[in-house]
């Protein structure tokens, strides 16, 4: 019977454990979360130029990356290991895929203005299990 390879050699490790949220992208916040023009506005925008790095804000596996025609654009999602999601919208450029482990701090895309967007901006959401869409700016450390 041959022998296998450690499963180290490829599988990526999990992150055993979640220590919170980060900033995913240095900006200027021009829209809260909450009620918006009739609608709920589900996360923050922070406004910067195109191709500004876009960071995960925790670690985890990216769930989707690619185009979402329901008005995000090119869209991120990474699923953290204490069952939250973070989705990251109107990216530019998309540098991570599908299934693919992502550290806290690691760049995944560029800033962009695709999908329904006014101009180049970072749309951030954070759902957690049970609860969906909260308030960002309440899981993110004080700038």
């Amino acid at each position: 019977m041959p022998i296998l390879p450690d499963s180290s050699e490829y599988l990526p490790e999990a992150p055993s454990h979640f220590s919170g949220y980060v900033w995913p992208a240095q900006g200027v916040l021009t829209s809260g979360y909450g009620w918006r023009w009739g609608r709920m506005h589900q996360g923050i925008d922070v406004a910067g130029p195109v191709g500004t790095p876009i960071y995960a804000a925790a670690p985890g596996v990216v769930q989707r990356s690619g185009w979402n025609s329901g008005g995000y654009g090119n869209m991120v999602e990474v699923r953290h290991p204490d069952g939250s999601m973070t989705r990251y919208a109107h990216n530019s450029r998309l540098l991570v895929e599908s299934g693919q482990q992502v550290r806290q701090g690691q760049q995944i895309a560029e800033m962009g203005s695709t999908g329904f967007s006014t101009g180049p901006h970072l749309h951030f959401e954070i759902h957690l299990p049970e609860h969906g869409p909260v308030n960002p700016i309440a899981h993110l450390p004080g700038r």
